[in-house]
């Protein structure tokens, strides 16, 4: 199993895969957008990552810039359903420290940002994440989830995203307005607290 490359930049094609030269041989890697832009120019040096894909009809490899890319894909593929092109859509709009926020505040919406994910899949895709992606920095316990801190589990911050939803704000923002709401069950207090944020 092919666990990475490290090699010339051959070529970037319009399949979305990259080629790399290794010892003369070349390796056709499938990459997201923004890491094929990371590679610098064809000609240079680059390492990736790499998932070594298995099917009965093909072998394929996914290739990333760092380790916990390839962990947060995997983790992915483990879910029901999901599949690498899915998967890598997934991380094109959600690279891991947003896909953290997003498990954090149980974004829905922000997962129905990727082409492909519904509500339902979305819904499920969060429950099962939570249990099997471990990235550090997200701590998911019994009724609570946080992210550096950030308390995410209590109804009162529920109610609050549900609130700025319902007065017409994106799912980013209300990610970003929850954040680090502190503790409390005081839905009205943290309803305003979130609102002096994004007006800030």
């Amino acid at each position: 199993m092919i666990g990475s490359v490290r090699g010339k930049l051959l070529e970037r094609l319009p399949s979305g895969e990259v080629l790399v030269e290794v010892s003369g041989i070349g390796y056709r890697v499938i990459v997201a957008p923004s890491t094929a832009a990371s590679l610098g120019d064809t000609g240079s040096e680059v390492f990736l990552h790499t998932h070594h894909h298995r099917r009965e009809d093909a072998e394929t490899l996914y290739g990333f810039t760092s380790s916990e890319q390839r962990m947060v894909f995997e983790a992915l593929l483990s879910a029901h359903g999901v599949g690498p092109a899915l998967a890598l859509g997934i991380m094109s709009v959600h690279p891991p420290a947003s896909l953290v926020r997003v498990l954090a505040n149980d974004d829905i919406d922000a997962l129905c940002l990727v082409p492909g994910v519904g509500k339902k899949t979305a819904a499920r895709l969060l429950i099962e994440l939570k249990s099997k992606l471990d990235i550090p920095g997200l701590d998911i316990g019994a009724g609570s989830v946080s992210v550096d801190g950030a308390t995410g589990g209590s109804s009162s911050v529920a109610d609050v995203r549900t609130a700025l939803t319902e007065l017409g704000y994106g799912p980013e923002e209300v990610a970003e307005a929850v954040k680090e709401l502190p503790d409390s069950n005081d839905t009205a207090e943290l309803l305003r607290l979130a609102l002096q944020r994004l007006a800030a």
